[in-house]
């Protein structure tokens, strides 16, 4: 039960460190067949445990509580079952004081001492709280609202047991998704009450300007309150995993993508794998930078958290590229040992790992001999092929060969799809882990939206967005993209008459995979994809829906449907025998890939968020106002539809059948 500043004051002056977040997939931890995402992500931290040796990890926790169980499930697993160091994030953003004793309880019987506590989502007003008992203290007053308020009572009500760390923006803190004030001069006062309230170290947000960050470092360490002089500051880093995701989470973020690098990535944007190559080498660039930019580096260990989407091998190349995995010390000569620390060659360091088996540093290998076969957490992924038992137990193989411990075994996830992927994966889910959310404050919400009361004021939001009139609406904080344009017609029909639409793609019937529209992957290869279509209708027209497919009988449309009650309906048999592959490539020496699946699972998974999100909306307003009663009613008799024609050779075919409706 180690603190995270302690374990970093045991090493040496000028060591370099590293740390991973995760979070926990929308999948659940029951057992099925095959596992899902939470039990191969277990199987997943153990590879990188052994093979990475973080100095420790955190777990994220979704707005409001809303991954609370999920989160904490993940802690236990990293904390006892993986004997890793691990940290809890905790937001207070529309936090009841009761979830966040509780978690804080939880942490401790799990023997969890490090906390980061995060503001999480901009602050509403009073009416975006369920009820006013869950959120006012015994004076009546809001006992949350910022993340120094989370500080202090975690001081007041457990002293110095937990070892805390808050967020820092070195491009400056902005609201929402609009930097009209971001600046990290104007957050200072902020982050000096928080390290005074009782912060033991500050943690980062992403960022890809690595002089942005120099100067934020120097403008902490050279602050005249002198609070950062001495304080652990982690810069927080996220590999590139492909050109959209790195779009979206500067977006979401406000980081700055540096032209530089958008001229490197734009003319690859569509190659998830000369992408990922060319983002490692860009990370590996800004964490050399980092290392020889600031001041006095043998001063203090140096340290690196990353943010890992959950996926392990592009965090693997660049630790390994950048010498942070701690080297191998089985030849060293033991001189003394405790519990806490050992004296290896004259040198004192802290215990980093558990019994795990420890990786030479030179390659990323692993010997097989040593590691866990038979550990729990490993079955359920062994069972549904994620990984094989090797055959010579004496094999010691790089990763660059794609073998050992971070090789055959691991997965690239090669196009992580959010949650149109594989939902065994474990970075099945959203791409930053923290749930629902409208990614902006509530006036932004209501001067984007307004006030809407009607079907028709709905309508016109989603038209709309659809026609590239409004930048946003609760369900996309992005425009419509390219290959959604081809059906922009049919969408708007769509929307006009009520049925909201939160996905689709057009049907293609085999085009090259550099074509600027439709293609993905590596060049040379041929795509293909399903139309398939998912929104938003009331009960008397999925009555209609569900009349019309079957009486056009089976195996030319599916559709699955779901609402806030929990009922289910399908043409589709069970879980296990539904999955549908929806877009795939054929590419020269590979398996076809399919990249993007719809099946009960992930539908189910997603149905959760899609309609909390109604229910994020409704709290923007006062929870009598006219608005919030739509919304709410809305979420509460309206069912998610998700619709997917067969016939891709024919681009109509889906939207002939619905028009006619």
């Amino acid at each position: 039960m180690e603190k995270i500043v302690d374990k970093i004051a045991a090493l040496p002056p000028g060591e370099r460190f590293h740390s991973l977040e995760f979070f926990p997939p929308k999948t659940d931890m029951a057992r099925s067949d095959p596992p899902a995402g939470f039990q191969n992500l277990s199987a997943r931290l153990e590879r990188m445990a052994q093979a990475l040796r973080p100095l420790f990890v955190t777990v994220t926790w979704g707005a409001g509580g809303s991954t609370s169980a999920k989160s904490l499930q993940l802690a236990e697993i990293c904390q006892r079952d993986l004997n890793l160091t691990t940290c809890l994030h905790l937001t207070c953003t529309n936090m009841s004081k009761k979830v966040l004793d509780d978690a804080l309880e939880s942490a401790k019987r799990i023997g969890i001492r490090n906390i980061l506590a995060l503001r999480g989502d901009p602050p509403r007003d009073e009416e975006y709280f369920n009820t006013k008992e869950e959120v006012e203290g015994e004076e009546g007053q809001r006992e949350f609202v910022w993340a120094i308020d989370l500080v202090r009572y975690i001081r007041e009500k457990y002293g110095d047991y937990f070892c805390i760390g808050v967020a820092a923006y070195p491009e400056g803190y902005a609201e929402g998704t609009c930097p009209e004030h971001q600046d990290p001069k104007r957050d200072l006062p902020y982050l000096i009450d928080k390290v005074k309230a009782g912060a033991d170290f500050i943690m980062t947000q992403l960022f890809y300007d690595a002089e942005r960050y120099l100067d934020f470092e120097a403008l902490l360490r050279n602050d005249p309150s002198g609070v950062f002089k001495d304080i652990t500051i982690l810069p927080g880093l996220m590999p590139i995993q492909s050109y959209t995701i790195l779009r979206r989470t500067t977006k979401l973020s406000n980081a700055t993508l540096p032209q530089s690098i958008q001229e490197r990535l734009e003319g690859i944007k569509g190659d998830d794998a000369k992408v990922k190559k060319v983002g490692i080498e860009i990370l590996s660039e800004i964490i050399d930078r980092l290392c020889t930019g600031l001041p006095n580096p043998d001063r203090r260990p140096q340290g690196f958290h990353f943010y890992t989407l959950n996926l392990e091998k592009v965090v693997s190349f660049v630790l390994e590229r950048c010498g942070l995995i701690p080297a191998h010390d089985e030849d060293a000569i033991v001189e003394e040992e405790t519990t806490d620390t050992i004296i290896i060659n004259g040198q004192r360091r802290d215990r980093r790992t558990s019994s795990l088996a420890d990786p030479n540093n030179h390659v990323i290998v692993d010997k097989v001999e040593g590691r866990r076969e038979s550990c729990t957490l490993l079955e359920a992924a062994k069972q549904a092929g994620f990984l094989k038992t090797a055959e010579h137990p004496e094999v010691t193989l790089a990763i660059s060969e794609g073998e050992g411990a971070l090789g055959r075994e691991a997965t690239w996830d090669d196009f992580p799809n959010g949650r149109f992927g594989d939902a065994r994966s474990p970075a099945f889910g959203d791409i930053d882990g923290y749930g629902p959310s409208l990614h902006m404050s509530h006036s932004q919400a209501q001067n984007l939206w307004g006030f809407p009361v009607t079907v028709e004021d709905i309508n016109n939001l989603f038209v709309r967005h659809i026609t590239g009139d409004l930048s946003a609406i609760p369900w996309s904080e992005q425009g419509l993209n390219d290959e959604s344009k081809v059906i922009q017609q049919q969408l708007v029909s769509l929307n006009r008459k009520g049925w909201w639409t939160v996905a689709s793609q057009p049907a293609v019937n085999s085009c090259r995979s550099d074509d600027p529209t439709f293609g993905w992957g590596p060049p040379g290869g041929f795509v293909f994809q399903k139309a398939f279509v998912e929104f938003f209708c009331p009960d008397e027209d999925l009555v209609r829906i569900q009349a019309k497919l079957k009486e056009m009988g089976d195996g030319a449309v599916s559709f699955y449907a779901a609402n806030n009650k929990g009922e289910y309906r399908s043409n589709m048999p069970p879980s296990d025998e539904s999955l549908n592959a929806v877009t795939w490539g054929v590419f020269t020496g590979k398996e076809i890939i399919t990249p993007t699946i719809i099946e009960e699972v992930n539908f189910m998974a997603w149905k959760e968020e899609a309609f909390s999100i109604w229910h994020e909306w409704s709290r923007v307003y006062p929870p009598r106002s006219p608005t919030a009663a739509f919304l709410a009613n809305v979420a509460s008799t309206y069912w998610l539809v998700n619709i997917i024609h067969h016939d891709f050779p024919e681009a109509d075919s889906l939207w002939s059948l619905l028009e006619g409706l």
